[in-house]
């Protein structure tokens, strides 16, 4: 879906700051960006954070009980759906997108949209081959099964403190999952996987030589077992490689999948947003 661009302005109502929309990844909801909401909207800025289809209004405990809404939500029509909310905008936002979520920012992107797009341990599109064996661990509840791909499979409480909780105890992880983990959207996960080899028809396709995309960073973490920091570079060199628009890269020590909210997310949020709105040309 390609529809009529927003005017490119950068102000709001709310002191000249462009808003900032924030794309959550598989296995979560809008409420794993609390943090990085809050610490911008006490800066200034609109933060918009909504759902996937089938994610939107429905609480992770909801899902777990019943995630009827997830099965058979494909990749395209989650990224129609930002695009139709952030299309809707006064202004043209920052965009930041974490784990799929960062997968669905380039696709974005791609689109046109965003003056400055942010990837938080971003998943790789189309023709990024780098897919290290803790990634396929990761997967491994989706994946063993490829009939399910329209399904929606929960992680175990173990699995999920392998791929979101590596930093600490079984018990602060089995916290974190009861308040924030839903099961998967199959059909995206299979799609993404798919999509790795195939980058010219892939459904995660992005045109890496666009000479007019938005800047675009990508965040990673040294102890991330989804999106190890190698596959994060893996894809700025793929960007890089191909076209002249910016693509940055910022590496923090010690940083697991959860960076958008693991002890010390704070250094990441302002260097996501300092960088932002240089490169979209925001006064300080």
């Amino acid at each position: 879906m390609h529809t009529t661009a927003i005017a490119p302005e950068t102000a709001t109502a709310k002191g000249g700051l462009p808003p900032i929309v924030l794309i959550h990844g598989l296995w979560m909801t809008p409420k794993s960006w609390d943090t990085f909401a809050e610490y911008f909207r006490a800066k200034g800025h609109e933060v918009i954070v909504p759902g996937w289809p089938g994610v939107d209004g429905r609480s992770p405990a909801f899902l777990r009980k019943d995630a009827t809404s997830l099965k058979g939500v494909g990749l395209r029509q989650i990224v129609d759906h930002y695009e139709r909310i952030i299309r809707a905008l006064p202004a043209k936002p920052i965009i930041m997108g974490h784990s799929f979520g960062g997968i669905i920012t380039q696709m974005l992107a791609d689109r046109g949209l965003g003056l400055a797009v942010v990837g938080i341990a971003p998943g790789q599109t189309a023709g990024v081959l780098s897919l290290p064996l803790s990634t396929l661990r990761s997967g491994l509840p989706v994946l063993y099964n490829p009939f399910a791909i329209n399904g929606a499979n929960r992680l175990t409480k173990a699995h999920f403190r392998y791929t979101f909780g590596n930093d600490l105890t079984r018990a602060e992880s089995d916290a974190i999952y009861e308040e924030q983990a839903i099961p998967s959207v199959n059909r995206v996960f299979f799609e993404g996987v798919l999509s790795l080899p195939n980058e010219r028809g892939g459904v995660t396709h992005v045109d890496y030589a666009k000479p007019d995309r938005a800047p675009f960073l990508v965040i990673t973490g040294t102890k991330d077992h989804v999106v190890p920091a190698a596959a994060g570079r893996a894809i700025v060199k793929k960007y890089r490689q191909a076209g002249p628009a910016v693509v940055d890269y910022l590496e923090f020590e010690g940083r697991t999948h959860r960076l958008v909210s693991q002890d010390g997310w704070e250094e990441i949020a302002e260097a996501a947003l300092s960088w932002a709105l240089a490169k979209a040309g925001v006064p300080a």
